[in-house]
């Protein structure tokens, strides 16, 4: 298994605290919040490489920053997808399939926004993931706030955790389970990666993806419990500066 770490954003919406910063390098309570997703990930069972994918911008970025991880016990890649601006971006979608597209990935992969902040525990999380193969497996966490899943992608469920509806930011959630940008992705799908692109030619969105995916295949969640923080805006970063321990 390989982990994805998706970083190649601009960070746009925090930039009156970040300009010439990658938000995955936004420290958290004195370290960086993609140190903080590497904490999570170590431990995991079959982990062998975890690669970030960033932009031309912050490449150089993450380069020292890796070159700083050698105590970590798997090798780590950063892959830059050459662009340069917000503007030609190529997109969580469009960065999964440019890694792929590399030849890096032949494994079952594990996909993480590098804007997740989490203190779960993924042992349970990758064993259910496993059993539901070939079918992808996404994170869901449950907000108890209808006003904030406006923002998110909204799951709904049966009782064996397949997903039966998705709704990308309704003005009106039906619940409060949200997805997260945390995609287990079995080896045998990873084609329809490009299927998807080629069929939409939509590359932004991953909850694009996914609810494309739910309507063609089956696909299951997995709802965490515990703290988990969205970093996308500054509200959230210091919300999670103060109660994240």
């Amino acid at each position: 298994m390989k982990v994805l770490i998706l970083a190649a954003g601009y960070g746009t919406r925090l930039y009156s605290i970040i300009k010439d910063k990658p938000k995955a390098l936004l420290e958290i309570n004195s370290k960086p919040l993609v140190d903080h997703i590497l904490d999570r990930i170590q431990d995991l069972p079959d982990l062998c490489e975890v690669i970030l994918v960033t932009n031309d911008k912050f490449y150089s970025h993450f380069q020292s920053w890796a070159q700083d991880k050698s105590s970590f016990p798997h090798k780590i890649t950063v892959v830059n997808d050459g662009t340069t601006t917000p503007e030609n971006r190529l997109g969580s979608i469009g960065d999964i399939q440019f890694v792929i597209e590399k030849g890096i990935v032949e494994d079952d992969l594990l996909i993480v926004g590098g804007d997740n902040l989490f203190d779960f525990n993924l042992n349970e999380y990758i064993n259910f993931a496993r059993e539901k193969a070939p079918a992808a497996t996404i994170g869901t966490y449950d907000i108890h706030d209808l006003q904030g899943a406006t923002k998110f992608g909204v799951v709904g469920v049966d009782s064996i955790g397949k997903i039966v509806s998705f709704e990308e930011k309704p003005p009106e959630p039906k619940s409060t389970l949200i997805a997260m940008c945390f995609y287990y992705l079995p080896k045998e799908s990873l084609s329809l990666v490009s299927v998807y692109l080629t069929e939409t030619n939509k590359s932004d969105k991953a909850g694009d993806y996914i609810r494309w995916l739910q309507a063609k295949n089956e696909v299951y969640a997995f709802t965490f419990t515990g703290k988990w923080y969205d970093i996308g805006s500054v509200e959230s970063y210091h919300d999670a500066q103060e109660n994240f321990k």
